[in-house]
């Protein structure tokens, strides 16, 4: 059996744009949803804000006004 040929972009355009509408926007799903596909990262960073929100709902740590946490940033990263 021999290696599939690399598909350039163009050609591969240009067979989906012979799709059919109803084909090109199940494609368009799948293609919007593999780049929205969540990363463990994502995954992390989802569990840190749910935590965080947590805490500031029980008042186990208190809010901190934006200008407050950019000047206390600014006084430790001049410049």
């Amino acid at each position: 059996m021999a290696a599939a040929m690399p598909t350039s972009l163009e050609t591969l355009q240009a067979q989906v744009l012979g799709l059919s509408k109803a084909d090109r926007a199940r494609l368009l799903d799948r293609l919007v949803e593999s780049l929205d596909a969540e990363t463990d990262v994502d995954r992390e960073w989802d569990r840190i804000a749910e935590a965080r929100d947590a805490e500031l709902a029980t008042g186990s740590v208190e809010p901190v006004l934006l200008d407050d946490a950019m000047k206390r940033l600014k006084s430790q990263f001049p410049g």
